[in-house]
Order: C-alpha cells, then structure tokens, then sequence
C-alpha cells in the first residue's frame, strides 16, 4: 500500500508548493494530501494547481477555518479511499523538516504510532525564544503527567500512523477539534495498547506566514488535559473494581 502524508493548510501560500516537492522528491510513490480550510491567501488554488501537474498529490477543500483536529480527519478519511498504509501527519511550515519523514516512516517497523519528538536525545528546537519554548516544555509535563503518556513529545503534529492504530479509534467521536487534538489522539492510542515510539528531530519556528497558535487554543489544551485526566480517573477506577472478588 502506499503511504500518505496529510497537510493542513490555512494561508500557507508562502510555504505550500516548496514543501510538497521536497516530500514528494523524497518520497516517489506518496500521497501528499493537503486539507485547506479556505485560505484567504490563495493556499488552495496553489494545491489544485499542484494536483493539476502530480497525480500523487490531492486537494480537500473545507469551506472555512474548522480546526487542526478536523483538518486532521478530514485527511485521514481521503488517505483511507486511497487506501493507504501508512499515514503521516505534518505541519505547512517548514517546523517539520521533510527529510525527516523517511526516519518516521522506517520506525514503524518497530512501533504503531511515531513521533517526531522534540524532546528525546537528538531532538531540538531552532528559532524560538526562550518564552515560547518554556510553554512548550510546561505543556507537554503537564500533559505527561496528567494523563500517564510515555512519549514525551505529546503535542506534536509531526507523527506516522499504522492504518491499523487509526481503524480502531473513533474519529468522529473525537471531541478535542484544535492543537488539543493531538493530545487526544496520543492519549487514545496509548490507552489502546499501540506501540508508541518518537525519533529525534529538530524543530525548526517558521520563517514565512503566520502562527496558528493562539491563547484561546492554550485554554483548549488544558480543559482537554483536565477532561481526559477525569476519564483516565474512571477507567483505573472501574478496573480496581473489576478486580474485587
């Protein structure tokens, strides 16, 4: 089967066409799926003129701003009518380097679900200030610890998935719609029993657009974090009980 690699896109005009024909120099036979949500910046018609000229590359366009998490599964339901096996998921800006989608994709021989980890011997971050980074690190303890996660990258976009990890979760049951997404969907995969391994990479902040990330998605994580700790709570709760005689 073939691999496929989902790009949300809003006003990534800059940055788009550059991208996918370093993934797709480096990767021949992928599906490069771009999910835009109606980019006032032009990001869609530069897509359709991309799938114009390569019939590997493919356009979903959703009518406004709708989320990364539904940007997210919206790509994966297109990847699955390609039938594709594995399926990547990566931002539009250059934070997440394509030459390191051949590392996530060769780990799957050994794990489920891959991350392309900040945060694990080798990995980094380039081009973001110290503010910005603590964030980060403050968000991903919180989140490990809050909910038991193993991987300590837990709110990376940059990962690869078995086709098998995402046939068993219920994606429109997923409630958390933004960057919280990736929280979830991390939370769910590991309460599944997938085997969850990260490769090093280096972060690099983007150099063309605009961040996507705002305070009102910080408020989102947390309530998130908070929500799925409250379900983590109840599942080890409820297999205390099963074990009583």
């Amino acid at each position: 089967m073939p691999s496929a690699i989902i790009i949300p896109t809003y006003n990534e005009r800059e940055n788009i066409e550059r991208l996918v024909k370093e993934i797709r120099a480096r990767l021949t036979d992928a599906r490069v799926i771009v999910v835009d949500d109606n980019s006032p910046d032009g990001t869609g018609k530069v897509v359709d003129a991309l799938a114009q000229r390569d019939a590997f590359v493919y356009a979903v366009h959703r009518p406004g701003k709708l989320g990364l998490g539904t940007a997210h599964i919206a790509g994966m339901r297109r990847a699955f009518e390609l039938n594709a096996d594995p399926i990547l998921t990566m931002d539009a800006d250059f934070s997440h380097d394509p030459r390191y989608v051949p590392a996530l994709l060769a780990a799957l021989e050994h794990f489920d679900v891959v991350i392309g980890s900040r945060y694990v011997r080798g990995g980094g971050m380039e081009g973001r200030d110290r503010t910005l980074r603590l964030v980060s690190w403050g968000a991903n303890l919180f989140a490990r610890t809050m909910l038991g996660l193993q991987a300590h990258d837990c709110t990376a976009g940059f990962r690869a998935y078995r086709r098998a990890v995402l046939d068993s979760i219920e994606l429109n049951r997923i409630f958390s719609n933004g960057y919280s997404f990736l929280i979830e969907m991390l939370f769910l995969c590991q309460t599944r029993g997938w085997r969850i391994g990260e490769v090093p990479i280096i972060y690099h902040d983007r150099q063309l657009g605009q961040s996507k990330i705002s305070r009102a998605e910080i408020y989102k994580a947390t309530y998130t974090v908070m929500r799925l700790a409250y379900r983590r709570l109840r599942m080890t709760k409820n297999k205390l009980l099963e074990r009583l005689p």
